[in-house]
């Protein structure tokens, strides 16, 4: 989604005449926003509308008293490192960053201008801060989740697939989600023999590979598979659907937009909140406070989604019990 028609759909003052928006005499700040995503992906353009309508809540309206600046990445580092520098060079009040390496690039391009991050699942492994409590540097903002919530995937998976014996995770195993990629697979392998269940990891990054390496692990018999959260796992989301059910592999993954795309079942937070989240913090900041004291938060509730079809098609019948406990069931 373009940014001009992106801003326009919202409907807001950002439609006003221009005589309307000259009579206003309060000051224009700049806000940017990176994300390592594609711009016209449907979980991007969710996560922006939840971001700009919660600014325009706490008062700040595009073309008023807020310019908006928007890049996304589309999974390419080059791409990502050159926007982060473009929206430094601009002078933004405060940016927001979506996902570990658009936010570590920030990092490297500033040491000044404040950040806000959302969808981080290890900010302080990552280096981003000191402590959650205060973050102490120019960053700030919403984990993605706890780490300890890697291990009910394998006990959910467990619950809707009960033969499965052999896991494999698959994560991102670049240098920017290196330590998040560890963190989600160490409670995963710590939860596992409780469980009766053998895992192994299975790399994101290179679609063939992991296309080679699904294909063999499908060869064997009671196997499952666990998306971890990471920019590899985000960017070929339509990728992984498409092989687990091409080889039929029951899998559970880390947020809805996977189940909503024809996934089995997922389990994590609701990220788009975590926008509106960071628009409050952005305001905070653009009122005068510091990221250094504003502390980073983590989730308090998580979401169960549950695709009925999807577990038709591979021959699972869910429990009640599971489906009694679900957020979403999609049938």
């Amino acid at each position: 989604m373009k940014r001009r028609a992106f801003i326009a759909g919202l409907g807001g003052a950002a439609a006003w005449p221009l005589t309307a928006r000259a009579q206003q005499a309060e000051r224009m700040r700049r806000v940017g926003m990176l994300t390592g995503i594609a711009d016209d992906d449907a979980q991007n353009e969710a996560r922006n509308v939840a971001f700009l309508q919660e600014l325009q809540k706490l008062g700040w309206t595009e073309g008023r008293n807020v310019r908006i600046e928007m890049r996304a990445g589309a999974g390419n580092p080059a791409t990502i490192r050159k926007y982060a520098a473009e929206l430094v060079a601009l002078e933004p009040d405060v940016i927001v960053g979506s996902g570990a390496t658009p936010v570590g690039l920030l990092l490297e391009a500033t040491h000044t201008v404040p950040i806000v991050f959302a969808a981080v699942v290890d900010p302080m492994g990552a280096g981003f801060i000191e402590k959650l409590s205060r973050p102490g540097g120019n960053a700030t903002g919403f984990m993605e989740f706890d780490y300890s919530l890697s291990g009910k995937w394998l006990e959910l998976l467990k619950q809707v697939a009960p033969n499965v014996m052999q896991v494999a995770v698959l994560r991102d195993t670049s240098s920017s989600a290196s330590s998040a990629g560890v963190g989600q697979f160490a409670v995963i392998q710590a939860v596992a023999p409780s469980l009766g269940v053998e895992v192994s990891t299975i790399n994101a990054g290179d679609v063939r590979q992991m296309d080679r390496a699904l294909a063999a692990f499908a060869r064997e018999s009671n196997v499952g598979i666990i998306v971890t959260a990471g920019a590899a796992t985000v960017v070929h989301r339509d990728v992984i659907i498409s092989l687990a059910a091409r080889y039929k592999l029951p899998a559970i993954y880390f947020e809805r937009t996977y189940i909503a795309g024809g996934g089995l079942i997922s389990y994590g937070p609701n990220v788009v909140a975590q926008f509106r989240q960071a628009a409050s913090y952005v305001d905070r900041i653009l009122k005068g406070e510091k990221p250094a004291d504003l502390p980073v938060q983590a989730p308090t509730k998580y979401e169960l989604v549950i695709n009925l079809k999807t577990a038709k098609a591979l021959g699972l019948s869910v429990p009640q019990s599971l489906l009694s406990r679900a957020d979403e069931v999609i049938e």
